[in-house]
């Protein structure tokens, strides 16, 4: 209501919160802030008040009255609705300056054409009460929040294309060899990408990994020092283990399975010898 001195914050009226870490910007929803409301900025926010579209300032820390500006901008007709008032005069969003984890999958391929699960956590924040200025100017929002699940689709695509910029030129047993490579190249792509909005990055953290659990155990077999052939045989053993198969132990060395010291012998006759050839009619 026109005249009463309103308190703006993000606490909600039994005190809880509403930017939580999964919250970047949030819009204030009600039409009450008035010239002499209250803004309530917390230690871990940013808040910047419009007024028509147009920026008016970005506050810190603290609480401070909102002024009307030195050029007026309601009329006559507002004077006479809104007693001077009036709604959405002015808006307050508020920004999230913590640090929030973000995080990202998707499929690559390998050299070889092999299917690659990756994994990307990675950190941000806005550092800068210029970086919130470039927040609400160049990020759109749906509602009155921008999650961090709405930053990460825009994102998304940035960290695919940057990795697959390594995988796809890779063997597939030396992916994770290169994991160290491939994080600076997300960061690097991540960063410049970000910034247009000014967020800043923190730290990234990837994982790649086969997308087939047989192709995940080989490798892992193979980084024990064992041959391909050897691999096979132990993956194979470790399969019929898990039935319960007594030769199991047989398939991991390569030896024939045998039954109290006597290997298990069939005549090969039938299948070497020349098959009788059946009575030719006599003449």
């Amino acid at each position: 209501m026109a005249g009463i001195r309103s308190v703006i914050s993000t606490l909600t009226d039994n005190g809880e919160e509403i930017m939580g870490p999964e919250v970047l910007l949030w819009h204030y929803p009600n039409n009450d802030i008035i010239n002499g409301s209250l803004l309530t900025v917390e230690s871990n926010h940013f808040c910047v008040l419009k007024s028509r579209g147009a920026i008016l300032q970005v506050y810190e820390t603290g609480q401070y009255p909102v002024q009307t500006p030195d050029r007026p901008i309601f009329g006559s007709i507002q004077q006479d609705f809104y007693g001077g008032q009036s709604p959405w005069q002015y808006e307050a969003l508020y920004i999230n300056r913590a640090k929030l984890i973000l995080k990202t999958s998707g499929m690559a391929l390998s050299r070889e054409m092999a299917e690659m699960v990756y994994s990307v956590d990675y950190y941000i924040h806005i550092e800068t009460r210029e970086a919130a200025v470039r927040l609400v100017q160049h990020m759109p929002y749906r509602g009155h929040a921008l999650t961090i699940q709405e930053v990460n689709s825009y994102a998304g695509p940035v960290i695919e294309q940057a990795v697959n910029q390594l995988v796809q030129i890779t063997p597939l047993e030396s992916v994770n060899e290169k994991i160290h490579d491939l994080s600076q190249i997300v960061f690097q792509h991540l960063q410049q990408f970000l910034a247009t909005y000014g967020i800043s990055l923190d730290t990234v953290k990837v994982l790649v990994f086969p997308r087939d659990e047989r192709m995940k155990a080989l490798i892992s077999l193979k980084a024990f020092g064992l041959s391909e052939l050897d691999a096979v045989r132990y993956y194979t053993a470790m399969l019929m283990a898990e039935r319960g198969i007594v030769s199991a132990p047989n398939m991991a060395i390569g030896q024939p399975f045998s039954i109290n010291g006597v290997q298990p012998m069939t005549s090969t006759d039938r299948y070497t010898l020349t098959p009788p050839v059946a009575n030719q009619a006599t003449r």
